[in-house]
């Protein structure tokens, strides 16, 4: 789960790093605003590749999914790329959580020697 959801992660880092730059483009915000709001998020993000596997982890990506969406107020295509990471994010957790599980069983029956073929 932990490289399925770092490589979501990584991916948006990017994502919001260009949303940053579309965003200076708007005359209402400042730049220090905008850099202040795309770094937290982009940091959160590379903290967030690290933390996956601690208690909260997936909770704050699920968290970061929700701030990636509503920044779609500020930038629009955030709406659909928002929306596109989030379901990156849930297949991330979902299918990396099976994959655990897969690992696990099968290490189990290779300690036990249950070998069936």
């Amino acid at each position: 789960m932990r490289t399925l959801c770092a490589s979501t992660l990584i991916g948006e880092f990017f994502v919001i790093g260009f949303a940053g730059l579309v965003a200076m483009k708007d005359p209402d915000l400042s730049m220090a605003t905008v850099w202040t709001v795309s770094g937290v998020a982009m940091v959160l993000c590379l903290l967030l590749c690290g933390m996956i596997t601690r208690p909260g982890g997936v909770q704050l990506g699920w968290a970061l999914q929700v701030v990636l969406i509503a920044s779609g107020f500020v930038v629009p295509t955030m709406f659909f790329l928002g929306a596109v990471f989030a379901a990156l994010w849930w297949a991330s957790v979902h299918f990396g959580r099976k994959v655990e599980e897969a690992k696990a069983r099968f290490a189990a029956q290779a300690e036990t020697g249950g070998n069936t073929a």
